[in-house]
């Protein structure tokens, strides 16, 4: 009996909106369910963008603390302890290059002058575990692909970074760097020849963030892209640009996560897939999903403000 809630990026008044709206109260200094078998299962990104993170790593933490969640990490705290980590030679393992610093500024603003207070943050990022499963369901950030999970599995330490992991596993050449960017932030594919985009933060983009839950071969790039671009061609994807053409397959138990930005009204992707961000921090919805064991997923347990 899990209440699965996508990125809330610093949106803490919709956070204790959607909390309330899913039979959530705070009757001391957390939130809890009327019934104590319930709990939220956060997959991440509760960092940056938004008006108030700290209030809403309060009630997060807070709520970790005292049983009534589970919180997983996101990309955005990952990048968070690379930018705070620095380097033997200088630097920091997340440069401090202007895209970089504009993505933390938010979070870097509301902790001015709470120095000690962020720092024993990152390190309540560190236990934040990278995936969550039981025999029903799966949970994680932006990815699960099996053989990534299954090398995750033997690589970290109760499914958590350490300090040394860390460090590793910004070295692009290890296979460690290669998961955490799958597990945290997706499956990417270059676009054809002579194509880009503008992202979000408006930065140039030549590589698409694709529907990992779909078959790659089956799929023309606009069909299989996250994000609907114009300018993508309907034409099959070239499957060399694939690392490997695996991905979730409908026989797989429900797999919830967040990442993407998705528009428009909250949908499931499949009976067994389930993206909860919905742009929150870009006038869109809060959204979580109420579960209940089923092994299909349905639409109305999608809940949002």
């Amino acid at each position: 009996m899990i209440d699965f809630i996508g990125d809330v990026h610093g949106h803490a008044d919709k956070l204790e909106e959607l909390l309330l709206k899913l039979g959530y109260s705070k009757p001391n200094s957390f939130y809890v369910h009327s019934n104590p078998q319930r709990k939220v299962l956060f997959v991440g990104d509760y960092i940056d963008r938004g008006p108030k993170i700290r209030e809403t790593l309060e009630i997060v933490k807070s709520m970790v603390d005292n049983g009534s969640a589970i919180a997983l990490m996101g990309n955005h705290e990952y990048n968070a302890l690379c930018f705070h980590f620095q380097e033997t030679d200088g630097g920091h393992l997340r440069k401090h290059l202007i895209k970089n610093i504009i993505q933390h500024y938010q979070t870097l603003k509301q902790f001015q002058n709470r120095q000690d207070e962020y720092e024993e943050y990152l390190e309540w990022f560190k236990t934040l575990p990278l995936f969550y499963e039981t025999e029903q369901l799966r949970a994680v950030h932006a990815c699960w692909d099996d053989k990534t999970i299954a090398f995750l599995k033997t690589k970290l330490i109760d499914h958590r970074l350490t300090d040394e992991l860390i460090y590793e596993s910004v070295q692009k050449e290890t296979q460690l760097h290669e998961a955490i960017e799958e597990t945290l932030k997706g499956k990417e594919i270059k676009m054809p020849a002579g194509l880009d985009f503008k992202d979000k933060d408006g930065n140039v983009r030549t590589e698409i963030r694709i529907k990992w839950w779909e078959d790659p071969a089956e799929m023309s790039y606009r069909e299989l892209s996250v994000e609907p671009l114009k300018n993508l061609p309907d034409t099959k994807v070239d499957l060399t640009v694939l690392k490997n053409t695996d991905f979730y397959s409908k026989d797989n138990k429900p797999v919830f996560f967040g990442h993407y930005w998705l528009k428009g009204k909250p949908l499931l992707n499949r009976e067994n897939v389930c993206c909860l961000d919905y742009s929150v921090a870009k006038e869109g919805y809060l959204v979580a999903y109420t579960f209940d064991e089923e092994t299909k997923l349905v639409s109305e347990n999608l809940k949002y403000v």
